[in-house]
């Protein structure tokens, strides 16, 4: 891969933080109604299902998440507003997090990424921080990380030779087979999505991206994944988190 200069690498962050919006704001009437009501809004089923499994005792220790965390998810709040974060010195998403804390912390195996169980989870966690800003910040520590996703933000890719930056920053607005290019900021993450009629993480909607322009795909877990987490939240930083959101 291509490095970028300097001047190419800020240029991805020319969106004023006035100028940005949600993809919430494009959806329609109808949507955005799903979205906000719980009663209309599918991915509280999955919420409902984590607040479950975080209840139930796992692994050899036989024990919850609520044993370290309390019941109620309250102690949650702001946790998913300030991942992808560098834990024990590695890049984590929450994802990642939950997992590890499964297998260290329960001794249970990992999650699949995608699963139901991991979905579930991810979406009870996240939800606790709904409606606060989101928190991801520079620091010493993840700064190497950072520059790293915001290259791959910006850099072409696949067969179709195109950017993330491309259509989300450079061509957002415009209209895409009939649709808006929405500015690509995370802020609802896990969501339901409609056309996929489940709850998908950001990971399946990156990977989506890539194979929409004919490009190896980023692993699930992987690295890379994180990398790109990590600078498209940076990206989004003071945005209301609005999960579980609902995408068309």
């Amino acid at each position: 891969m291509l490095a970028l200069s300097g001047s190419q690498l800020a240029f991805a962050v020319d969106i004023s933080k006035d100028e940005r919006q949600s993809s919430y704001q494009l959806m329609t009437v109808e949507n955005q109604a799903m979205q906000d009501d719980p009663n209309l809004n599918p991915a509280w089923f999955w919420v409902m299902d984590g607040q479950t499994l975080w209840k139930e005792s796992s692994g050899k220790r036989a024990v919850s998440c609520s044993s370290c965390h309390g019941e109620s998810g309250k102690a949650m709040a702001g946790v998913a507003t300030r991942y992808p974060k560098i834990v024990q010195g590695r890049l984590r998403t929450l994802e990642g997090q939950i997992n590890q804390c499964r297998v260290s912390r329960q001794d249970a195996k990992a999650l699949a990424y995608e699963s139901k169980e991991l979905l579930a989870l991810t979406s009870f966690v996240a939800t606790q921080s709904k409606g606060m800003p989101i928190a991801v910040r520079e620091t010493p520590q993840n700064s190497k990380d950072l520059k790293q996703g915001r290259q791959f933000f910006n850099e072409r890719m696949g067969q179709l030779n195109l950017s993330c930056a491309q259509c989300h920053q450079d061509r957002a607005g415009l209209k895409l087979g009939g649709s808006l290019i929405p500015q690509g900021h995370p802020t609802a993450y896990p969501i339901y999505r409609i056309e996929w009629q489940t709850m998908g993480s950001l990971q399946r909607r990156l990977r989506n991206c890539m194979s929409g322009v004919r490009a190896k795909q980023f692993d699930y877990g992987s690295i890379e994944m994180a990398q790109l987490e990590l600078y498209l939240m940076w990206r989004a930083r003071g945005m209301t988190l609005e999960s579980p959101g609902v995408r068309p």
